[in-house]
């Protein structure tokens, strides 16, 4: 998969690590880049197109795939972060981080599978987290999700292969976003995440984990679980 002279579509290229991949790809020769958001008013990158796009609606998910017919790499990024628990968390809360992260990432992964198969395969690139592979107490709607959203990223990828279209799945702790404000410890900075990412889709990676905290949050996936958890 080759960025230069591609057409990506980025989720939430508002702000964040979305912003950073939008700009990248330009900077890498990207012969389009569809910068899309729930309010597109909100980009301020020059030479993308804006398309508003709201995953967690499927109307407006099949809006920006009849939109953009031309792409031949999806990078999903959009997310949210409600700090919610799933014992005495609020519901509707635990509800939008699984409507989000996995059937909002599946929607706009079924919307434009036929528009990659037509345009010869391409890639598609899930950001997940270190926490798909741990619970954290605060966050544990958020780490249900992204769990979900990394067996979603691993069974899409061979549902398509037949297509040709290479699935990536981008695991990496905190980066310094708006999502993450008030947190203290240490952070990625945006803009290395999406470079580490996009260096794996053309390296042909269908995994790339960004920093050393996600690479020990997955070391002990093969162990015994009270190993890691203090209950």
């Amino acid at each position: 998969m080759r960025i230069s002279g591609s057409v990506a579509l980025v989720t939430g290229a508002n702000r964040g690590i979305g912003h950073h991949f939008a700009r990248q790809l330009l900077e890498r020769g990207a012969k389009k880049v569809y910068a899309t958001a729930r309010n597109p008013e909100l980009v301020d990158l020059p030479g993308v197109e804006t398309l508003r796009l709201d995953i967690t609606d499927p109307a407006s998910v099949r809006a920006a795939a009849a939109a953009a017919q031309d792409v031949t790499l999806l990078i999903n990024n959009a997310g949210v972060a409600t700090s919610t628990n799933l014992i005495a968390g609020d519901l509707a809360k635990i509800r939008l981080e699984m409507d989000t992260h996995y059937y909002g990432t599946l929607n706009v992964v079924r919307a434009f599978a036929p528009v990659l198969g037509a345009n010869g395969g391409g890639a598609i690139l899930n950001v997940l987290s270190a926490l798909s592979w741990f619970s954290y107490d605060g966050a544990n709607a958020y780490s249900a999700a992204k769990a979900a959203e990394w067996s979603l990223t691993n069974g899409v990828r061979l549902e398509l292969a037949g297509q040709g279209t290479l699935v990536t799945g981008v695991h990496l702790g905190a980066a310094d976003t708006d999502m993450m404000a008030g947190y203290e410890g240490d952070m990625n900075d945006p803009a290395d995440v999406s470079r580490a990412a996009l260096d794996g889709i053309e390296e042909g990676r269908i995994e790339v984990v960004v920093d050393e905290w996600s690479v020990k949050a997955k070391a002990p996936l093969s162990a015994d679980p009270s190993l890691f958890y203090a209950v």
